[in-house]
C-alpha cells in the first residue's frame, strides 16, 4: 500500500493530522497537473496554476471527512475540482461580459471580437455534461486528459483500465463532443 493510499484511508477516518501529511506527497503531481491544463489557457488567464492547486485542495479535503477509494479516485476527484473552478471562473467572466456590473456601451460602428477561450470551455462544458449522462467513462477520460492533462497511459493507470481502452474512448468522446458542440453552435 502506497502512503498516498494510507492516507487517504487516514483522512477517511477522520484522522485531523493525515490531510497535512498528504498535501506534501501529492503537491508535486497536483502542481504538474494543474500548470499543464493552465498552458492550454488563453495568455491572458489570471488564474495561476499554484492557485488552481490551492483551490482544488481545499474543495477535496475541506470536506468534512472526505472519502477516496485510492490514489486514482482521488486523482480523478482533484481533475474533476480543477475542471469545476475554471467552468466556475468562466462563468462569471461571462456574466460579467453579458452585463454583471457593466454600463451599456453602444456598439455601432465598433469590431467585436469572435468568441473567446472562455465561451469555448463552457461549450465543452455543456458537452461533456450531455456526454457524462450516456457515457460515463469516456467523460471520465476527457476530464482527465482535457482539463488535467493526463496522457493516455495517465488516464488508463488512473481508471484502471488499459491504454488502448482509454484511446478509443479518448477519440469516440473528441468526435462526439465536436459534433455536439458544432450542432449547439448552428442552433444556438
Amino acid at each position: 500500500m502506497s502512503d498516498v493510499t494510507r492516507i487517504l484511508e487516514s483522512i477517511e477516518h477522520g484522522d485531523p493530522k493525515a490531510a497535512d501529511e498528504l498535501l506534501p506527497l501529492v503537491y508535486g503531481e497536483l502542481r504538474k497537473l494543474a500548470a499543464s491544463k493552465m498552458a492550454r489557457e488563453s495568455p491572458n488567464q489570471t488564474l495561476q496554476p499554484t492557485a488552481l492547486v490551492h483551490e482544488a485542495w481545499l474543495r477535496l479535503v475541506g470536506e468534512a471527512n472526505p472519502k477516496f477509494a485510492g490514489r486514482a479516485h482521488f486523482f480523478g476527484a482533484a481533475a474533476e475540482a480543477m475542471r469545476r473552478i475554471l467552468i466556475d471562473k468562466a462563468r462569471r467572466k461571462r456574466a460579467l461580459r453579458h452585463g454583471g456590473d457593466q454600463h451599456r456601451v453602444e456598439m455601432e460602428g465598433m469590431d467585436v471580437a469572435a468568441p473567446g477561450d472562455d465561451e469555448e470551455l463552457l461549450a465543452i462544458n455543456e458537452a461533456l455534461d450531455k456526454l457524462s449522462a450516456i457515457h460515463a467513462v469516456q467523460a471520465k477520460v476527457v476530464k482527465l486528459r482535457y482539463f488535467v492533462g493526463m496522457t493516455n497511459v495517465e488516464a488508463a493507470q488512473a481508471l484502471g483500465l488499459s491504454e488502448r481502452t482509454v484511446k478509443n474512448y479518448w477519440t469516440h468522446a473528441r468526435a462526439w463532443l465536436f459534433r455536439e458542440i458544432n450542432a449547439a453552435r448552428r442552433t444556438g
